[in-house]
């Protein structure tokens, strides 16, 4: 019996092994499979190599309906910067790349504070999974289900959403520098919302990214992945 307990024991920690390491050149096979893709568009390479790293873990377990689409909003970036891409992951293409707004009290031109409380104003890390449409003071809006326990997992009580904005624009960049800021939502604009919405709906994954340490220590998602400069 004991012999039976180890055998199992050994064949379980080498299907882990197995798993974590096909899981790795899974990884590492997308980001390769997207390096010339994204070489082309103004994008922080770490960005890029967390969120396929979750993308991977949810597709795999199913947590994800419409696989096709990732979205990326990089945080690295100003507010004055075309820094949300959505990536076919079918086709290696970009599909869209514009601007997008983080929270009032996160900062001005860039986003450096976050939160996950409630009336903080602020925009939260990490990896969404989106929700609903429903049609609310801003008009189409696509609701953001936060999966990462105490870094975004509030989002739905904080009513973080994708909506659009008017604020969102290039027009307001050039009068004051930098676009308008949400309660904590990550705002596009108005004239692409609708696009967006449609593209990304049904269960497809959102993630904010920002050179963070607090969270590259706290989420679970990315653990095990090393940092790129």
């Amino acid at each position: 019996m004991k012999k039976q307990i180890l055998l199992l024991g050994i064949l379980v920690c080498f299907s882990t092994q197995a798993f974590n390491n096909k899981q790795t050149a899974s990884v590492t096979n997308l980001i390769s499979g997207i390096d010339l893709l994204t070489s082309k568009m103004d994008i922080s390479k770490e960005a890029v190599a967390f969120a396929v790293k979750g993308y991977e873990t949810l597709k795999e377990k199913g947590q994800l309906v419409n696989s096709r689409f990732l979205t990326i909003a990089d945080f690295s970036k100003p507010s004055s910067a075309r820094r949300l891409f959505i990536i076919d992951m079918e086709k290696m293409e970009l599909v869209l790349q514009t601007l997008v707004a983080h929270g009032r009290n996160s900062g001005k031109l860039f986003a450096d504070k976050f939160s996950n409380k409630n009336q903080s104003n602020q925009s939260s890390l990490g990896f969404y999974i989106t929700g609903d449409i429903y049609n609310g003071k801003h008009g189409m809006s696509l609701r953001l289900n936060g999966i990462e326990s105490g870094i975004n997992d509030k989002a739905l009580k904080r009513a973080i959403v994708l909506h659009g904005a008017d604020y969102v624009s290039e027009w307001t960049i050039k009068k004051q520098g930098y676009i308008g800021r949400s309660l904590g939502c990550p705002a596009v604009p108005q004239t692409e919302v609708n696009e967006i919405i449609q593209t990304i709906k049904g269960a497809s994954l959102l993630y904010i990214y920002a050179p963070n340490k607090a969270y590259t220590k706290q989420s679970k998602l990315i653990s095990g992945l090393s940092t790129l400069s």
